[in-house]
């Protein structure tokens, strides 16, 4: 399974990273670290020329260059992206986030600032997301 993490915090990306390792799907996790390169990588520009499509799309909001909004916004009204499921994964819990990416995203996941709470919120995307899309391939 492909996974695009669009993550620009390194500490997230290294934890996502070791968190994704213990999963029982193998996954090959893809990261890029602001909007601009993560559309690069969807749209197969540039150093991406060969990227594969991912499966799943894990996105923060707060992003450099391009804002993770504008990203899946573009995502979702591209008809060769749109079917890509988007789960958003930020610090962000703010009702207007939720409600204005919910027209788009599949998911909206709030990062837990406890360690414990984080690796448990993954191994449900894992459990729900990963097995759907293993499922439905």
């Amino acid at each position: 399974m492909e996974i695009l993490l669009v993550e620009d915090n390194a500490a997230d990306v290294r934890l996502i990273k070791e968190i994704f390792k213990d999963f029982t799907t193998l996954n090959k996790m893809h990261v890029v670290n602001n909007g601009i390169t993560a559309m690069d990588f969807l749209y197969k520009k540039g150093e991406y020329k060969n990227a594969p499509r991912p499966d799943l799309v894990l996105l923060d909001l707060n992003l450099p260059r391009k804002d993770g909004r504008e990203v899946l916004v573009e995502i979702k009204e591209d008809e060769n992206l749109k079917s890509i499921p988007v789960i958003i994964l930020t610090t962000s819990s703010a009702p207007e986030d939720i409600s204005e990416t919910y027209n788009y995203a599949n998911s909206f996941i709030t990062k837990p600032a406890n360690l414990d709470s984080f690796i448990k919120v993954l191994k449900s995307l894992e459990d729900f997301w990963i097995d759907m899309i293993k499922q439905s391939s």
